[in-house]
Parts: structure tokens; sequence; C-alpha cells
């Protein structure tokens, strides 16, 4: 077993960026660090790539450190610049507040509460909102060069379009917290996704300007698909850890359905699988030209990925029901999912609509016209066509493609 978590974190594919990252991993391996993670609340809740940082904290905590979970009901009145080309919609008090609520709830299903490195949650709203702005700017301001914040990443790509006065407060406040952090609970550490790397320097960086203390930086890899692009999005939009916005089953079907070369970094980043383990499972390939081409056998580790991951997020029943679903749409069970529809509604097309398998009627027309509609495993190319009650009585299979099945009933 890795004594130093930074060790676990670096096999894992976690970190992207340290400082002083010698003087780290002693500290790592001696004491009990506190460390903490920023999650503005701009949705009412958590998507995939939050789970990545949720999950660098629980091998953190495992490991005897300390998290705190720091709330931006305070900077989320401002927006975060970071990878924004535009800028962000303001947020009402009320709005803030209500996702804040959403984020505590989900949130403690990650970490522990109790014990001796028990994680706590916190809200910079405590200290930004009542903030006196000149005493802010001559304590804190004095610190920054304003030459030095328009080189950061995080800023340059709203440069081209106009930065706003308020989105540059941003860094600012951001290493503020990371300051109050410090002297309120001795916090040495902040942890975030690789796009908040200058902010996260820049709160290092003043508390060993004001504290004369030692305080460190690391960066979490960005959950990203070996094309490297984002890695999350569905047709619906995030993948929300909320079950009401991302129902279990599609969450499951999502990690079910990646891409080959994705199933390795995501059972390192998104489980806690034994890496051995997952060598073993995601070893079914030949290399020819740098280029990976996996056998058959990858379904298994997709299938063992997509469970672990959902069970994480929504619980072992609720992914034994998705893999159960899922194994009956693919036809490797007896259950798949089900929809009723209102008698008399016999137009594909409109149970298309109904079932949620099409946004418009001129979708569902294009998809059924170009084959990629089947009633009963049969495709069908008549936009026009309709089904009996006596058959909706039974029950037909609807599928959409390769990856959506569907089984519907009055």
């Amino acid at each position: 077993m890795k004594t130093n978590v930074m060790d676990v974190l670096k096999d894992r594919g976690f970190i992207k960026q340290l400082v002083y990252e010698n003087e780290l991993y002693e500290r790592l391996g001696k004491e009990s660090v506190s460390f903490y993670v920023g999650f503005d609340p701009t949705a009412d809740s958590l998507h995939i790539g939050h789970f990545v940082a949720l999950m660098g904290m629980r091998h953190m905590q495992q490991a005897g450190h300390k998290p705190i979970i720091l709330l931006g009901g305070g900077t989320a009145m401002v927006g975060d610049p970071s990878g924004r080309t535009d800028m962000r919609s303001m947020m009402t008090k009320e709005t803030i507040e209500r996702n804040i609520k959403c984020f505590q709830k989900q949130m403690s299903r990650f970490l522990d509460f109790t014990g001796e490195n028990a994680a706590i949650m916190v809200n910079n709203a405590d200290w930004l909102l009542n903030l006196n702005y000149v005493e802010f700017i001559r304590d804190i301001g004095a610190h920054f060069s304003v030459n030095r914040m328009l080189t950061a990443e995080c800023f340059k790509s709203r440069l081209e379009k106009g930065l706003s006065f308020l989105e540059f407060n941003y860094m600012l406040m951001q290493a503020y917290d990371f300051l109050v952090l410090f002297q309120k609970y001795g916090c040495r550490l902040q942890c975030g996704g690789d796009d908040q790397w200058s902010n996260i320097l820049a709160g290092a960086d003043l508390i060993r300007r004001k504290e004369q203390e030692a305080a460190y930086a690391m960066t979490f890899q960005l959950l990203l698909t070996s094309e490297g692009v984002k890695m999350g999005k569905t047709v619906k939009g995030a993948l929300w850890l909320d079950e009401t916005k991302t129902s279990p089953y599609e969450f499951y079907q999502y990690f079910r359905n990646i891409d080959d070369n994705d199933v390795e970094t995501c059972m390192r980043l998104l489980t806690f699988l034994p890496l051995d383990e997952i060598e073993n499972l995601t070893s079914c390939y030949v290399e020819k030209d740098g280029v990976r081409h996996y056998d058959k056998a990858i379904n298994i580790a997709k299938e063992k990925l997509a469970f672990e991951v959902t069970k994480i997020v929504h619980g072992e029943e609720s992914a034994k029901e998705a893999e159960t679903l899922s194994k009956g749409a693919f036809g490797d069970g007896d259950e798949m999912p089900s929809q009723t529809i209102p008698a008399g509604m016999n137009s594909l097309v409109d149970i298309m609509l109904e079932i949620n398998v099409a946004k418009s009627k001129g979708e569902a027309r294009r998809l059924i016209n170009g084959a990629g509609v089947k009633i009963d495993n049969i495709t069908v190319t008549d936009s026009d066509i309709e089904i009996s009650d006596e058959d909706l009585e039974k029950g037909v299979v609807i599928s959409k493609g390769k990856k959506t099945h569907i089984r519907v009933t009055i």
C-alpha cells in the first residue's frame, strides 16, 4: 500500500500541476494536512466534472488528511471567468442559496463528516459579502500585480471579448478565500480542476507573502476524452449527479457506452478499483502505429466501470437496477427501460416525442426516414406508420440507433 497520498493520486492520474512538490510530499507523508476545494453553486446539481475533485478529496481523506468543502456563496455573485468566452449570467442570492442546499445534500454522500479528520463545509459568503472594499484593496490588492494577472490562463479567453472589472476581481476573492481558510482552519493546500491553476496559485502565493507561511497548490486533471474534449456532455446537456436531472439508468448508460480508449482513465479517476484489476480489465488490445485496437472483452470493463461509478453516485441498489435494465435492453436480460403512453396515441412520430427519443416531429421523421428507428427489432422507414392498439397493449420495443431501446405500452 502507498503510504503517501501523492503517490496514490499520481498513480491514478489525478495530478496535473503542483508547486513546492517535494515540500508538500514530505508534509503529506508525516502529518494530517487540511486542504480545500471550492465549488461555485452555478447550478442546482453537481455534474461529473465535480465528481473528479470529490474523488480526489476522498482519496486524501482516506489517507488521513482533512477536507474542507468551500461553497462559493460569495464568489458566485461575481462569476468565475476561467474557461469562458462570455460573461456568466448574474444570479440572485435566492438562486445561489437554493443551489448551495442542493450541493450540500449531494456532497454529504461522498465524504466522511465524522471522526478525527471529518470533512467540513463552509460558505465564503460569510466573509466576502460584508467586506470593506477599500480595506480589502489595501490589504489584499496590494499583493497582486495587474501585469502578472493579465497573463493568467483564466483571463485569456475573456480578454478577446472584453473582461469586466467584476470578473477581474475573481482571482483576488479566491486567493482571499485561501487566506481566510488558512487563518481559521490551518488550511495549507488548495486543490481543484486544472482550469483553476492561476487562481489556486494566487492563493498559495498570497499566504506565503502575507503570512510568511507554507501554502501549496495542486490541480487535478479535467475529465477529458482521449481526443482532449471535456467528458460528460449528453444529448440532454451535462451528466448531472442529481437523479432527477440524469437518471441512474442514463448515468449508467453513459459510461457503458464511452469510447474504448477512455475506459481506463475513467476507471482510475472515478472508481476505487485497485490498479492491478483495472489493468487486467483494460489490457485487451493490440497496438498498431501508436493506436490501441480493443477486442470485445473491453465491454466487460465498460460494464464494470458503469456499475462502479453509478454505485458511488447513486448507491448499489440503483446501480444494480440500471445494470439489469441495460442488459434487458440489449438482449442480455429480461428487463429494459419502459414507458407508458396515453390510449389513442398510435402515430410512431407522436410516440417518439412522448417517450423523449426525439425533440421534435421533424427530428422523429428524419430518424425514421433515415432507417434509424426499429419497432420490435424491425427497421421502419415510413414516418406515417401507426402502431395498433392491440400491439401497444401487449407492448412494443422502440429502438433509436444501437443504444436506445424502450418498451412502450398503453
